[in-house]
């Protein structure tokens, strides 16, 4: 998750940079610009980032749940 975050920092800090400069502004002001839009990168990065995790986990625990139930049912039908 760490590098899901980094790469929206450094996302989120080049398009800010980007915009600033198309847009005009100082060199100063575009570096501000491209800071605020690190952090946010960074954050949403991270937000997303558990969002994908869970799921990722959620479904790796329902495909281990449908395994382990078809083994089951496999080894009911054998018996009788």
């Amino acid at each position: 998750m760490k590098a899901i975050m980094i790469l929206g920092a450094n996302a989120g800090f080049v398009l800010g940079m980007s915009a600033s400069i198309l847009g005009g502004c100082s060199w100063a002001t575009a570096l501000g610009h491209a800071g605020v839009a690190a952090l946010a990168g960074g954050i949403l990065g991270r937000w997303w980032g558990k969002i994908w995790y869970t799921e990722l986990h959620s479904a790796l625990d329902q495909r281990r749940r449908e395994r382990a139930a078809a083994a089951s049912e496999t080894k009911n039908s054998v018996k009788a």
